[in-house]
């Protein structure tokens, strides 16, 4: 793992300087933008005694690999990835029914950033993905997800299959989202009680054994010409039915 890394974003930066001070090392903010909320970044790094720099938006450009930095990049201790065992303590230990967003086969650290924003917006309470190909909290990934990364616990398993069989011996329920037959549509599913929602990537979907692993599957309806829908578009469809069906 990196001993640091370059994250950017104002949104990320907030979060992460409320969440998870102690893992900022750096702040670098542009020097010809000004801006109320660079403002209280700014005095975030200061009250929490972190190093600050005012540099050029060139250099930022040049640092974070993006335009779109918005203004502002740190440098960082990476957050923590917690595994399968502290995915398990985390669920035994909630108060409430679990709600969990499974990620298969998603690799582009976009749409895991997008997964992460709705997740965390609609009360899930982890988002599980495995470690071997499938994006990780990268700063692409940071930046997408606003700030969700810093708040939102982010398990990465190793053997994803053996892991939703843990989660169905704790007493988790798991739906899986395909286009295949034998799936009910979404809104004829109840949502409710301790849940993991399973997501596959756009095209590919859901791996074999990940599909055996859960314990009822769903479509979204469409009406038009279209064959998929975006992942996280279909999670942000998935997961606000699951919260409208958990809150009513």
């Amino acid at each position: 793992m990196a001993k640091h890394e370059l994250v950017y974003g104002i949104h990320t930066m907030e979060a992460l300087l409320h969440q998870h001070p102690e893992s900022v090392l750096e702040v670098f903010i542009q020097l010809t933008r000004d801006d109320n909320r660079l403002h209280v970044i700014e005095n975030l790094t200061r009250k929490h005694g972190i190093s600050l720099q005012v540099t050029s938006r060139d250099k930022l450009d040049q640092m974070t690999g993006s335009p779109q930095h918005q203004g502002v990049a740190a440098r960082t201790r990476p957050l923590p990835v917690q595994d399968e065992s502290e995915l398990l303590m985390m669920v035994e230990g909630l108060q409430v029914p679990p709600l969990l967003l499974v990620l298969d086969n998603i690799t582009d650290p976009h749409n895991l950033g997008a997964c992460m924003r709705t997740a965390e917006a609609v009360g899930v309470h982890g988002v599980v993905a495995p470690k071997d190909r499938a994006a990780g909290l990268s700063p692409v990934a940071r930046k997408t997800a606003s700030g969700a990364a810093e708040i939102l616990p982010f398990f990465q398993v190793t053997n994803l299959a053996r892991t939703l069989g843990q989660l169905a011996d704790a007493g988790v329920w798991r739906v899986g989202t395909t286009l295949t037959p034998e799936a009910k549509s979404l809104y004829e599913i109840k949502l409710t009680g301790p849940m993991a929602i399973v997501m596959g990537a756009e095209g590919t979907g859901m791996r074999r054994l990940t599909r055996e692993n859960c314990d009822e599957l769903a479509f979204i309806p469409m009406v038009g010409t279209v064959q998929s829908l975006n992942v996280s578009v279909a999670t942000g469809i998935v997961l606000y039915e699951a919260y409208r069906q958990r809150t009513r």
